[in-house]
């Protein structure tokens, strides 16, 4: 989800999103599946055997999988803090087949903070602030970092998962993103841009749960489903639409669908394995306005007219977390934009802290 949020800074409101061909991206969901199987799969008798041998859940220390957000809401009075470093890098992208072309090369080096407080028990506000810094190959790279779009985030805690029970902890998030990062007005540096200019709102839904392996460690998965929509950006000159000088009109950013399934696997209390599989979908974005510095053959303000192409996306994101206590950790990982349509072929690597007081 943070790398989503703030690839839209780079240059184009839906940069890099897409990874996995649908056969790979089907097998590793399957693999994450197989503990459930494997768990269920020994009778009565050797569940109530391993049991006795199961990893306690506080003997297993998470960050968190890179993408995937929690179900589970802050303790009230407590804090989280997470912020991420990671580099956006892309050097092709695919077309509307689906085949990989090259293309112009760009990095994006950014930062986004999650700030969350546990108001109560069972819902947890935060703040999310990004910046970052832009560079292309070709071109002018951005002339500072800058700061990107910033969101506000609630979440409440729908049910909560208890060891027995095949009932998932499940959340409800509502984050409206404010368009406080540069996006039109660029010059002759679009590499400014760092933010949609749009004020956005995501509904998602959350949801985790435990599983115990043969061996007796923890392995816990979760699903992420959330649906954003943006409203109208009024928009001059250079912008990250892909609008030059002189324009001025307005644009609407489509609506996107993101899906994220993650598996997480204790190897040890302090060391886990993670991985997320995610799929994206974003709908056309349309431009209209006029073009102030040409006239038409009528002798008035030639029109622009112009829509984006949507998108789909496959991402594989694998990342080692490790933890020095139970509530400080750190992960280190890379999301991989493999398989798409109209989407950047990115590699991004992260590394990110987990706080929490």
């Amino acid at each position: 989800m943070w790398i989503d949020a703030t690839v839209t800074a780079m240059k184009t409101v839906e940069s890099a999103r897409r990874a996995l061909r649908t056969l790979a991206g089907g097998a590793v969901v399957a693999l994450a599946m197989l503990p459930v199987t494997a768990n269920t799969a020994g009778g009565q008798a050797a569940e109530s055997h391993a049991i006795k041998e199961r990893q306690s859940l506080d003997d297993a220390w998470w960050t968190g999988p890179m993408l995937a957000n929690s179900a589970a809401t802050l303790p009230r009075g407590h804090f989280l803090i997470e912020p991420y470093l990671y580099d956006v890098s892309t050097r092709s992208a695919y077309d509307a087949g689906g085949s990989r072309r090259s293309a112009s090369s760009s990095q994006g080096f950014g930062s986004l903070t999650y700030i969350l407080y546990g108001l109560t028990d069972r819902v947890s506000l935060g703040v999310i602030p990004t910046a970052g810094y832009n560079t292309v190959r070709g071109g002018p790279n951005a002339s500072g970092v800058g700061l990107g779009d910033v969101g506000l985030l609630a979440q409440y805690g729908l049910t909560r998962f208890h060891q027995g029970s095949w009932i998932p902890a499940t959340a409800i998030a509502v984050q409206e993103t404010f368009p406080t990062g540069k996006f039109d007005r660029l010059g002759d540096r679009p590499s400014d841009g760092m933010g949609g200019g749009a004020y956005s709102t995501t509904l998602s839904l959350y949801s985790q749960m435990y599983f115990w392996l043969p061996t007796g460690r923890v392995f816990r998965m979760r699903g992420n489903v959330s649906q954003t929509f943006s409203g109208d950006v009024v928009v001059e000159d250079v912008s990250v639409y892909g609008t030059q000088a002189g324009f001025r009109g307005r644009a609407k950013p489509g609506s996107s669908l993101f899906f994220d399934v993650s598996s997480e696997y204790s190897v040890t209390r302090s060391w886990v394995l993670a991985l997320d599989v995610t799929y994206r979908h974003a709908h056309s974005t349309q431009v209209t306005g006029f073009d102030s510095l040409n006239a038409d053959r009528m002798g008035g303000p030639r029109s622009v007219v112009f829509t984006s192409s949507p998108s789909d996306a496959f991402g594989l994101a694998p990342a080692v977390e490790y933890s020095w206590t139970s509530n400080v950790g750190v992960l280190v990982g890379v999301r991989l934009i493999a398989a798409g349509r109209n989407t950047a072929a990115s590699v991004t690597p992260a590394v990110a802290i987990n706080l929490v007081r």
